[in-house]
């Protein structure tokens, strides 16, 4: 990375960190672009050249967190099943941003705090996970030789959404915890199927299996 695009992601790192500080101590509502540039002793312009809102700016961390999965999940080899594929790429992900610049692991958790403690970016973040799940949904139907629309993409990327929502229910925790209770997460789900159904393999079973 060059000198300007270094500067570029120090600059980015110094709103999200000045906007997450201003957010979790006096409001998100309270807090104005102008106070955020303020305090990194910047523009607003030069903000609207990183973000377009206080939203995005706040949801920047989980966003960037969905990248880094997204990225991963698109890497894992052909021959693995959609779901362990999955699996794996959110257990890189969570060791990424837990062995990866401490800065990043701070910024990922005070936006999680805020995101639990403000309903208008529960929303946002809402909407941000429905977008990652179609670019999901994509990569599983192509890594599948199928099409987006059918039915076997959207069942399995809706089974791991919602054990990833059962995974980051239990409020801001360390990046081990999150990887143990994945784990977990993934156990049960294992046990819980209906008999009959393997959920590595996604297969349906034959009559005679009952």
């Amino acid at each position: 990375m060059g000198l300007r695009e270094r500067k570029k992601v120090q600059t980015r790192n110094a709103l999200i960190d000045a906007a997450l500080e201003l957010f979790l101590t006096q409001g998100y509502d309270a807090t104005t672009i102008d106070q955020i540039a303020a305090r990194v002793d910047v523009s607003p312009r030069t903000f609207f050249r990183y973000f377009s809102s206080k939203e995005e700016v706040a949801l920047s961390p989980p966003a960037d967190s969905q990248e880094i999965f997204l990225a991963e999940f698109a890497g894992r080899p052909e021959s693995e099943s959609p779901y362990t594929a999955l699996s794996q790429a959110m257990r890189a992900m969570i060791g990424t941003l837990r062995d990866r610049d401490p800065a990043e692991a701070e910024r990922f958790m005070k936006s999680r705090q805020l995101v639990e403690e403000t309903p208008h970016l529960l929303a946002g973040q809402m909407r941000l996970l429905m977008d990652n799940q179609k670019r999901l949904v994509a990569e599983v139907a192509r890594r599948q030789g199928t099409d987006a629309g059918d039915l076997l993409p959207q069942f399995v990327v809706s089974i791991f959404t919602g054990l990833g929502m059962v995974c980051h229910t239990s409020g801001p925790q360390g990046f081990d915890i999150m990887a143990k209770r994945l784990d977990d997460v993934l156990k049960l789900a294992d046990r819980s199927l209906r008999p009959g159904w393997d959920l590595a393999t996604m297969t349906v079973p034959s009559p005679a299996a009952g």
